[in-house]
């Protein structure tokens, strides 16, 4: 995982990874996940940094813990990491893609194309 330098802190970045591999399956309700120790050393990071995620997770409900084995996927994790992501897609994403669209004089019919295009590829994958 590479990390973006947009300003957001690396704990979020990783919320935003693990929420990422729910959404995308790898992650699915009771998986284990990597222990704090093991995705610290995966992501060359500090251990409180993640630690401070999966605390973060944990109070979201996306994962709980089983005292001494580790940390699992919550059995709503996938419609609680969706509805995060696009809550935080409309707030902080959309606005600068709809400038863009609004300064280059696009509707969001013009943008149907390429998205039926991105769907194509990615569903075969």
């Amino acid at each position: 995982m590479q990390f973006n330098n947009n300003g957001q802190a690396i704990y979020l970045q990783i919320v935003d990874y693990i929420c990422e591999k729910i959404l995308l399956g790898e992650y699915k309700a009771e998986d284990k996940i990597p222990s704090v120790r093991e995705l610290a050393m995966q992501l060359e990071v500090n251990p409180n940094t993640v630690a401070r995620a999966y605390e973060l997770l944990r109070q979201q409900q996306l994962i709980f813990d089983k005292r001494g084995i580790g940390y699992f996927i919550s059995d709503e994790a996938k419609s609680i990491a969706l509805t995060y992501r696009k809550q935080e897609f409309s707030e902080k994403e959309l606005p600068a893609l709809f400038r863009i669209m609004f300064m280059l004089g696009m509707e969001p019919k013009d943008l149907s194309p390429a998205y039926e295009n991105f769907k194509n590829k990615h569903a075969a994958a």
